[in-house]
């Protein structure tokens, strides 16, 4: 005989209604904002106001127009990786690095990038770093009347600056600031599998294509993550409701498929040199001729990495600081990832503050 179930065993009809009521509600509010989500175009992104001051081909540069009263000494140039827009600094209003840098007091320029064109694809290596960065510090100089210029490269952007300063150690760039800047190019798996020069040819790829598409740089980070984009979907759907995720996800999702195509030569030159002989790391890099020894950067140097870093995992970026020659060096691992780490909430409270904190003080 089956003992007599207590009241307390039974279940709450009142919190199972209130719980269905709440489940069909979300139901509901979901297909309403997934109809907003398709009839609306999602926030304007990189909105800060800015001047472009100097544009070359498929090099822009930025002056974003003071936000302070006081202003640092020296200016701030920053170098944005040439596959990627330099937006992801500038997102919205609250959420913007920019706008965080020019509150803070900083005179800001971005060099940012656009699609190569056809005829850019020769484009090398010396043209970036002899003479597209060279040309953007001299222009920032004429332009804010000062000899000296601080630079902050992200990720790729972080090697064209090594690269400028080892060349150019005598100035004038002031301080150095890299984001998840790689070193090691053996530790970048994903790339070294789709690159592996048994099976990839890329004097083949650059002759018959010119400039590398986007579609296969995407590929090769989704290749990193290959569920990713089905997750991110999923995830989207399940916070459809929730105004502040859905505007996060499109700011981002934008902004990633936003992707540049790179320069076939100067493609080549990044799979031999780097992917395949690692010369940066051991020491043996030359572009346009001239030696780029890391041990002649004597600048002070700040190099942020993120411990979830999927792109450039810490292990090709943690020698960063041993290679370099200055004796004011700083390394500052942050939670986050690739992108979490310049950008987004996390970002507003762990990296930002540091930044500022390191770059006031040497900045004046």
């Amino acid at each position: 005989m089956n003992a007599p179930t207590s009241a307390s065993a039974l279940p709450d009809l009142a919190a199972v209604g209130e719980r269905i009521q709440s489940e069909v509600q979300r139901a509901i509010q979901r297909s309403i904002k997934g109809v907003e989500y398709f009839a609306s175009s999602g926030p304007a992104l990189g909105s800060t106001p800015k001047d472009i001051i100097l544009s070359k081909g498929t090099m822009n540069l930025y002056h974003y127009r003071p936000q302070a009263d006081e202003i640092y000494r020296i200016p701030l140039l920053i170098v944005m990786a040439t596959t990627n827009r330099g937006y992801i600094l500038d997102l919205v209003p609250g959420q913007s690095f920019i706008e965080f840098l020019l509150k803070k007091g900083f005179d800001v320029y971005m060099l940012d990038w656009t699609a190569p064109r056809p005829d850019e694809k020769s484009l090398r290596m010396e043209d970036y770093v002899l003479g597209f960065i060279p040309d953007c510090i001299r222009k920032v100089q004429e332009d804010s009347g000062e000899a000296d210029v601080n630079v902050i490269g992200y990720c790729f952007g972080g090697v064209l600056s090594l690269l400028y300063g080892s060349i150019f150690p005598d100035g004038p760039m002031k301080n150095l600031v890299c984001f998840t800047t790689p070193i090691d190019f053996r530790e970048m798996k994903l790339f070294q599998n789709f690159s592996d020069r048994r099976y990839f040819d890329v004097d083949r790829l650059v002759d018959s294509v010119g400039n590398v598409p986007p579609e296969m740089i995407l590929s090769s980070f989704e290749m990193l993550r290959p569920a990713s984009r089905a997750v991110s979907q999923i995830q989207l759907w399940e916070n459809i409701w929730n105004d502040e995720y859905v505007k996060s996800f499109r700011m981002f999702d934008r902004w990633a498929q936003d992707t540049l195509p790179l320069a076939g030569e100067y493609f080549r030159t990044i799979t031999k040199d780097l992917m395949w002989d690692n010369k940066l790391f051991n020491d043996t890099m030359s572009v346009g001729g001239h030696a780029a020894d890391l041990s002649k950067i004597k600048v002070p140097l700040l190099h942020a990495v993120a411990e979830h870093d999927h792109i450039v995992p810490y292990d090709a970026a943690k020698h960063l600081i041993a290679k370099i020659g200055s004796t004011d060096k700083t390394e500052v691992i942050l939670k986050g990832g690739h992108v979490s780490l310049v950008a987004g909430a996390n970002a507003i409270k762990r990296l930002w503050p540091k930044l500022d904190s390191w770059l006031s003080e040497r900045s004046t």
